[in-house]
């Protein structure tokens, strides 16, 4: 499973360089905050620079606008936790170090609304 998710780290970070409309890009105090479109004009990803790094919260979107995936970089490395949405699934990966320490997995079914 942990492979599955190295994949899924890569194809998010993969996704940057991929060919699509220009990104649009925004000053924000220290950093540049990048957001990504896919050729329909939906917003792919989003998130932050700093000196060059990604930096801070990304997250990426499905070309109908449905959340895939939120991960946190600090100085260009994997931190913290990531999480990783499909069907069903909701994925949480624990980052130390740059590398993956831990993987939950949660279905649909065994998330319980409180509200």
């Amino acid at each position: 499973m942990k492979k599955y998710m190295i994949i899924g780290a890569i194809l998010i970070t993969g996704m940057i360089f991929a060919q699509a409309p220009k990104p649009q890009l925004e000053a924000v105090g220290n950093k540049v905050k990048a957001t990504y479109f896919y050729e329909n004009g939906q917003v792919q990803q989003e998130g932050f620079y700093k000196n060059g790094k990604l930096d801070g919260k990304w997250t990426s979107y499905d070309k109908n606008g449905n959340k895939l995936a939120v991960a946190e970089y600090q100085k260009g490395e994997k931190v913290g936790k990531w999480f990783f949405w499909k069907d069903s699934t909701l994925s949480e990966v624990d980052y130390a170090n740059n590398k993956i320490a831990s993987v939950k997995h949660w279905k649909k079914e065994a998330i319980v609304n409180m509200y």
